[in-house]
């Protein structure tokens, strides 16, 4: 008699893609008739319709503004992930690196977007966007060398021994064990690291710097009482962090798919 727990089946594809669609199918209904039919919502709270109708009218200042966001994001996560790449590859290799890094990254990790954000911009400029990107970088940095510096230390100490005794290199052993092992970790790294490149990039935008990006727009517009534009732009900061979450989970499906069991 077997003592083993039955396993759920796993649900048809289909399933996986039309759930959360007809939850925000509903979201969108409640929405409506909070809104339009029982006229409760508060000022700042449009009907999607309205939204909608922004979004297509103003579609080319949003796409102008999205553009600028999704640079923003998209340099800060590029270099956040390298740099988190490089210190976790030497942390990994050399302890002493590992203790002195430690507290720094723990360090970074607490600190609030919202009271370093209009520093860096103060810092680096009105007119520069690096400020920006480096408020994305930081937020970027963290994950992803959390992640690698754990994927480079999966690799099992039988198949360390076996290219050991294979008389392989440093460089063939990491090339052919440690790297392939800690890939999908890496991958894993940077798809919470888009989100979150996007939100800093975002969050950088409302509190200074050039007057373009979405966040920056969001501000204008909720403050001079058009709540429907401003809604408009959240839905293209929405549009851009799905794209960043979409690609770099399509990413992390890829890799995992090749990683050793």
């Amino acid at each position: 008699m077997s003592l083993r727990e039955p396993t759920a089946p796993a649900l048809p594809s289909w399933v996986r893609t039309a759930a959360p669609v007809g939850v925000g199918i509903l979201g969108l209904v409640a929405w409506v008739l909070y809104v339009d039919v029982a006229a409760a919502a508060p000022r700042m709270l449009p009907s999607p319709i309205a939204i909608a109708q922004e979004f297509v009218l103003r579609w080319n200042i949003i796409a102008e503004g999205m553009a600028v966001t999704a640079t923003n994001a998209f340099v800060g996560l590029i270099a956040g992930s390298l740099i988190a790449i490089a210190l976790a590859a030497l942390a990994a290799a050399i302890r002493p690196i590992d203790g002195m890094l430690a507290p720094l990254v723990a360090a970074l990790a607490v600190i609030p977007i919202v009271a370093i954000t209009p520093v860096l911009n103060t810092m680096f400029g009105a007119s520069s966007q690096f400020g920006r990107q480096a408020v994305a970088g930081l937020a970027a940095f963290i994950p992803v060398f959390v992640n690698v510096l754990r994927g480079l230390r999966q690799s099992r100490p039988v198949h360390r021994d076996l290219f050991r005794a294979s008389a392989a290199t440093s460089a063939q052993t990491f090339r052919l064990l440690t790297l392939p092992t800690a890939l999908p970790y890496l991958m894993t790294g940077l798809r919470i690291a888009s989100s979150l490149a996007v939100i800093a990039a975002l969050v950088a935008e409302y509190f200074g710097g050039p007057a373009d990006g979405i966040g920056t727009a969001i501000a204008t517009y909720a403050k001079s009482g058009r709540a429907a534009l401003a809604w408009a732009f959240v839905l293209g900061g929405i549009i851009i962090g799905l794209f960043f979450f979409l690609v770099t989970s399509l990413l992390e499906r890829l890799a995992t798919r090749r990683m050793p069991v």
